[in-house]
Order: structure tokens, then C-alpha cells, then sequence
């Protein structure tokens, strides 16, 4: 202790900062309690709706008839369910990539663009609502619109141009297409604006000045350092379109061939018997994509952050 300190007399030497941190060392016990008193129903939360089902179906699709087996995981991707599988992958990915090159360009477009000001927040807004519009309501919209009696086919059936006989049906693989593309393409601009507005105009301009092209710049700095974003919003929009289902439902009555009409299939109880934990594997199957795509977008996260605006 100083002199100072035992005068009453504010120490400005270096022991200072060390007596100053003292009331908030004694306010952080207090602070995680805190914390703790929010997560704790949010961990409750995950663990009742969440880790519990994943684990029992888990456990059922490893363990058909109480005994550890792969066949019934081994039936989930075989015969007709790997024909789900296989059109379940190409939806996904044939919207992903349509989506993600849209959603890319139109970012690309928007940056920058500050005016009129309501212009911007009304994209941002639009697309906000659009990513999540799915479902029965985007269907009907669809099934109106586009239908064997929607607005559009009749008027253009009127112009003599008939969409069915030149292969296009909103019920079937290029009708779903379509109508994914609604949503996939404001999720792909809501991932991908972050990272563009990122890169940096200093970066153009000393690209410029070096005698660099604009090709050269994007190959060799913008491209580059959109990667990892463009990686990960592709997975994120390949997961979202494998998972849906009422849109998919709707637009099929039910009677689809993809992955999530075939589990509410199963799940019903429309199975043979002996496959009772057909429904668990296919599942299962879904939740491993998942995971995988999950731990996919996490790596490719940390490597976004690294050019992030700090």
C-alpha cells in the first residue's frame, strides 16, 4: 500500500488499475448467475424437444427389435427409399445452386445502393419474410398462379404457348424447383449481404492502383475472400430444401416421393411387418445430413469471421 492509498489520496501509479478491477471481480459471480438463470430453460428447452427425440430415434434406427443391427438404416437407402434419397439430393442441390447464383447476383447488385433510402430496407424486409414463407400458403399461391387453372397458364394458353405440353407441371419435380426458388433465393441474398458488403472499396482501389484488372481483383482477393460464405450459404439452402415438407405435401397431395413424405408415410404405420424402424432410420438419415451440414457451416464460419468488419 502507498503512502497515497493510506492518505485517502487517488493513486494514479500503476497499482491503481489492479484496486479500480476490484468491484467488477466481485460483480462477475453475480453476472454468470445471471446468465445461467437464462440458459438454463433455453438448455431444458433443447434437451426435452430436441436431444431426447434425436437420441430415441437414434437408438431405434440402431437398434431394430431391441438388438444392435444396421438393417434397418441399411433399408432406409435401399429399393424405393434410395429413390427418395436420390430425388430429395437433386432437388436440393438443383435449387441450392439456381438459388445461390440469384441470391449471389442480386447482393452483388444491392451493394452499396443506399438510395432512396426505403428502397434498401424494403429488400431487406421482403427478404426477411420470403425465406420463411413456405408451406401450405406459398403452395396455393403457386398452385393459383401456376396450376393447371392458374392465372398465368391460362393467359398463356390464350397466347398459345401451353406449359404442360412443354414439359413444366407445378406438381411434379419442375413445378417443386420453381417453387423452392421462392424462398431460397431472399435466403441466399440474407446470407450473402453481410459478407459482400465486407469486402472493402479500399481493396478495389488498391488493386487499381497496383495496375490490377477487375477480373484479377475478384479472382485472386474477391472471390477468395467470398468462399467460404458461398460455401456455407449453399449448405445452409441445401439443408433447408431437403428438410421441407408442407410446401412439398401440398404441392404433391401427399402422395411425393421425397424424403419427408415418405417418413410421414412410415411413421403412420404404412409399412410391412418387421420394418416397424423404417421410419427411425429414415429419420436418422436426415439428422446425420443434417449434423454434417451443421458442422460443415460452423468451419466455414470461423474462416467468414477472419474478414468480418471488427
Amino acid at each position: 500500500m502507498t503512502l497515497a492509498a493510506d492518505a485517502g489520496v487517488v493513486d494514479t501509479s500503476a497499482d491503481a488499475p489492479a484496486v479500480r478491477k476490484a468491484p467488477a471481480a466481485r460483480r462477475r459471480p453475480r453476472t454468470a448467475w445471471v446468465a445461467a438463470a437464462v440458459l438454463v430453460p433455453f438448455g431444458l428447452y433443447l434437451a426435452l424437444f430436441l436431444l431426447w427425440p434425436t437420441a430415441i430415434v437414434l437408438t431405434r434406427a440402431f437398434t431394430p427389435g431391441g438388438e444392435l443391427s444396421m438393417a434397418a438404416m441399411t433399408r432406409a437407402v435401399s429399393g424405393t427409399y434410395r429413390s427418395s434419397f436420390l430425388l430429395s439430393l437433386r432437388l436440393s442441390f438443383l435449387s441450392s445452386l439456381i438459388g445461390g447464383v440469384i441470391g449471389v447476383a442480386a447482393a452483388l447488385a444491392l451493394r452499396g445502393v443506399s438510395r432512396p433510402r426505403w428502397f434498401r430496407s424494403s429488400i431487406d424486409g421482403w427478404a426477411a419474410v420470403a425465406s420463411q414463407l413456405g408451406g401450405i400458403p406459398l403452395a396455393f399461391a403457386f398452385i393459383a398462379t401456376l396450376g393447371s387453372q392458374g392465372l398465368v397458364t391460362r393467359v398463356l394458353a390464350e397466347l398459345g404457348w401451353d406449359l404442360r405440353a412443354s414439359g413444366f407441371n407445378i406438381s411434379e419435380f419442375s413445378g417443386w424447383v420453381v417453387v423452392y426458388l421462392y424462398f431460397q433465393i431472399p435466403l441466399m441474398l440474407l446470407v450473402m449481404m453481410p459478407a459482400v458488403e465486407g469486402l472493402k472499396r479500399t481493396w478495389e482501389e488498391a488493386a487499381e492502383s497496383i495496375g490490377a484488372s477487375r477480373f484479377r481483383y475478384w479472382r485472386h482477393v474477391g472471390l477468395p475472400v467470398l468462399t467460404p460464405s458461398l460455401l456455407a450459404g449453399f449448405v445452409l439452402l441445401f439443408v433447408n430444401a431437403f428438410a421441407a415438407y408442407a410446401t412439398a405435401y401440398a404441392l404433391s397431395n401427399g402422395a411425393g416421393q421425397l424424403v419427408p413424405l415418405q417418413i410421414r408415410f412410415v411413421l403412420q404405420g404404412n409399412v410391412i411387418s418387421g420394418e416397424q424402424d423404417l421410419g427411425y432410420a429414415l429419420v436418422a438419415w436426415t439428422v446425420l445430413l443434417l449434423i454434417a451440414a451443421l458442422a460443415a457451416i460452423s468451419v466455414l464460419q470461423r474462416r467468414v469471421t477472419r474478414w468480418s468488419p471488427r
